[in-house]
């Protein structure tokens, strides 16, 4: 049965280990960078060989995160707090082997404090800021001196403070945008489970539709099956009265229609009407659904339009999709009593739908509550609001969206595009 796709996506820790995997990698290049301009730009001699063995490093450790990302089990607080660890033991690592407490890059401490506050929960950010204040009191007395540099006095102090401005504008710079971020995920799954809690209500209430839908066709089973034994004991009775006959026969064939309504209601509830991968090209799909709507609406005409590549796709041919469709076309033929127009086109992936009518077109309410249950702007008794909830609920599903719109001239329009992804059936 065609299904929705899901919702969830990955997890807020992945995509924002995705992000700290690209920021890792800025890092990379920006340690390269310095520690080449800082040796041979500056004259300032580094051990290159320990600062490059933790920038190889962290590169490694950055390789491996990338793959991990690859598999889909989600990233958990403790693996991602674990990564932002390893970001703190390189910076501690580089910070060592250059000046210790003493450089001015010793700021950047506080990046990944700032950003385990925005990730994770606050036990997290507790736990950074005293692994990251350890660190930062152990380079208060071990650490290798940062060499001098060998040009006018007073150099070295305008180095420094030029590099506290540089780790400023680095680390505010990398906050704002990860925290940015952050928070534009965090937005993102928050649209994503109100969609998913909608989604819920709108399904509970389906689910109390079908409920009531089934009781409703097992306590009708019943009388129907009674007026029918009475319906063939009066025709017998009236046998010699043509036109008692005649009106008996349209009182069976309704009757009959109603057991048959209530027979697919019973055989269709959630279960494809094809079996065993069998189907029906899309263009004998649509007039068969034509024909059926025009038994029931004889007196509306409509002018249909059905094309495409052909041979066309063979589909399922669901009862839920059909009556779908024909709740649009009762929709249209309410509003637009003597003619209505229907124009559907498909190619290999989607089916594009549009219905339109020359009634009184869509109000600024209509628009606004069309398709929520139990809103109908029909004369009390003539409709129960439910038609155009359950075709949108059932479009839904088949991962089709309904579009209303008003048309020019006067009337409304209703578009729908459906992926046939879930009802192709294989040659």
């Amino acid at each position: 049965m065609p299904v929705n796709p899901p919702l969830s996506g990955p997890s807020s820790n992945s995509v924002n280990l995705q992000r700290l995997v690209v920021l890792r990698n800025i890092a990379i290049i920006a340690q390269i960078l310095v520690l080449l301009v800082v040796n041979y730009g500056l004259g300032m001699s580094l051990p290159l060989a320990p600062m490059a063995a933790v920038v190889l490093a962290l590169a490694g450790a950055n390789f491996f995160t990338w793959r991990r990302l690859r598999h889909p089990a989600p990233v958990s607080d403790i693996e991602l707090f674990g990564q932002f660890l390893i970001d703190v033991m390189a910076l501690t690592a580089q910070l060592y082997f250059s000046g210790g407490s003493t450089n001015p890059f010793v700021l950047m401490y506080l990046l990944p404090i700032t950003l385990t506050a925005a990730a994770l929960p606050g036990a997290f950010s507790g736990m950074m800021a005293v692994v990251t204040g350890v660190c930062y009191s152990i380079l208060m007395f071990k650490y290798q001196p940062m060499p001098h540099v060998h040009m006018q006095h007073g150099s070295d102090f305008d180095l420094h403070v030029m590099g506290m401005w540089l780790g400023f504008v680095v680390s505010g710079g990398l906050i704002a945008y990860f925290v940015v971020k952050m928070g534009q995920t965090l937005r993102e799954r928050d649209a994503v489970l109100a969609a998913m809690r909608e989604d819920q209500l709108r399904n509970e209430r389906i689910l109390a539709l079908g409920t009531l839908a089934t009781g409703a066709a097992h306590e009708l089973g019943t009388p129907l099956s009674t007026m029918a034994v009475l319906l063939k004991e009066m025709e017998r009775d009236a046998a010699d009265d043509a036109e008692s006959a005649a009106r008996l026969g349209i009182l069976r064939d309704q009757v009959n229609r109603c057991k048959h309504i209530l027979s697919s209601l019973s055989a269709s509830a959630g279960h494809a009407r094809a079996e065993a991968g069998s189907g029906m090209p899309i263009d004998d799909y649509l007039q068969q659904l034509l024909a059926d709507w025009r038994k029931m609406r004889p007196a509306v005409q409509i002018d249909a339009v059905c094309d495409g590549p052909r041979p066309a796709p063979r589909i399922l041919t669901e009862q839920t999709l059909s009556q779908a469709i024909i709740n649009i076309l009762n929709n249209a033929a309410d509003a637009s009593p003597e003619q209505i127009e229907m124009e559907a086109y498909w190619d290999r992936d989607t089916l594009r739908i549009e219905i339109r009518d020359r009634g009184p077109g869509l109000a600024p309410a209509v628009e606004q509550n069309a398709g929520t249950p139990f809103f109908t702007t029909k004369e009390p008794g003539h409709g129960l609001g439910l038609g155009l909830f359950l075709a949108h609920a059932t479009l839904n599903r088949f991962g089709s969206k309904v579009e209303l719109l008003n048309r020019e001239g006067g009337g409304a329009c209703t578009r729908l595009a459906l992926p046939l992804s879930h009802l192709l059936v294989s040659n």
